[in-house]
């Protein structure tokens, strides 16, 4: 029989500890009634009542039959619970302005969490009342947002792959070795990475993808062929856009080795302008443009024909990338850094 030596001074607190539990199960275990119990621990004979219920879990012995048992740690657990969704809402409750606003970002628009906080931080919105992204990352988790991990944007583990050349694929231009190393920096602007994206198959209609790597800038230009002569059209369609800037704000492209980029450099027809080809199989070297035509993807999914896809869907993600606020630009958006380096051009 365990042996208790317990102080009766009534507490002047009112929440159990570890400890509180572990005395309560000793003298559960004692057959004590509810009363003598609270008389040791120095509470309501209602505290051990609720705790107990708290503690307690249906058990299964070997021979199957069922048993009930308090654990004291079963009942810190669901009390550290408790706790954890008291204090949630009372902190919903006081950003409840901010959390409005968080919610139709992050259901609306598809902003992430990250960027709803960053931004708002940024703008000095709500006076100051927010909570972080891992707060609101947390009151998802509880269910206490309208709003499911599953609608969040790159909340994945995303996998980084090695850099490996495999030399079997002919490398179509200058190889993105010889690219200068400042690029890899990103402080200096109009240096951009172009993609495809397909829909349904690997012929029929395409997205000309193109990412600045400073400002994460995006173009998005559907092309009737995953062709050389359709990605033509879609570099003269820039070209007529920024005029006489086109070589101030495109300095280099990088490209894969894909057959459509094969005659880029003739496309581009200038001597201002180079393009730079990663090494086959390596779309890590171009990893702004791979992120962004995986947030792409997040509105045109794999297996949907791009034929079918209406441009006002297409202008509509090329904004809503160019209108993210992002953490790497001090939630700044992409458009924002963009307009500061026109505005140095003209």
């Amino acid at each position: 029989m365990a042996h208790t030596h317990d102080n009766t001074k009534k507490r002047t607190f009112s929440h159990l500890t570890p400890y509180d539990r572990g005395r309560i199960g000793a003298h559960r275990d004692e057959g004590k009634t509810l009363q003598a119990i609270a008389d040791v621990i120095g509470c309501h004979k209602s505290t051990i009542s609720r705790e107990l219920k708290r503690g307690t879990v249906t058990q299964r012995k070997s021979d199957l039959t069922e048993y009930t048992a308090y654990f004291p740690e079963t009942g810190q657990a669901v009390y550290e619970k408790n706790r954890s969704r008291c204090g949630a809402k009372y902190k919903l409750v006081k950003a409840a302005a901010f959390v409005h606003f968080a919610v139709k970002k992050m259901q609306q628009d598809h902003w992430s969490p990250d960027a709803v906080c960053g931004y708002a931080k940024v703008n000095h919105l709500f006076e100051g009342i927010v909570v972080c992204a891992k707060t609101l990352y947390h009151y998802i988790d509880l269910g206490l947002l309208p709003v499911k991990n599953i609608d969040l944007p790159l909340k994945v583990t995303r996998r980084t792959k090695n850099k490996r050349t495999r030399q079997h694929k002919k490398i179509l231009g200058a190889s993105i070795e010889e690219r200068p190393s400042y690029i890899d920096k990103r402080q200096e602007f109009g240096h951009w990475e172009i993609d495809t994206v397909l829909g349904q198959r690997k012929k029929g209609a395409a997205l000309l993808t193109l990412t600045e790597r400073k400002t994460r800038k995006e173009h998005m230009i559907k092309i009737e062929q995953k062709t050389a002569v359709s990605v033509h059209q879609a570099i003269q369609s820039l070209k007529d856009l920024y005029r006489e800037a086109f070589p101030s704000v495109f300095k280099t492209i990088t490209s894969d080795n894909g057959s459509e980029f094969s005659e880029l450099t003739q496309a581009i027809d200038s001597d201002d302008v180079t393009v730079y080809y990663t090494h086959p199989y390596t779309s890590s070297e171009r990893g702004t443009n791979e992120r962004h035509n995986g947030l792409i993807r997040r509105f045109i999914p794999k297996g949907k024909a791009i034929e079918d896809i209406d441009d006002t869907l297409i202008s509509y993600v090329e904004n809503w990338c160019n209108t993210l606020p992002r953490k790497i630009l001090g939630y700044q958006t992409p458009n924002e850094q963009f307009a500061e380096e026109i505005a140095k051009i003209a």
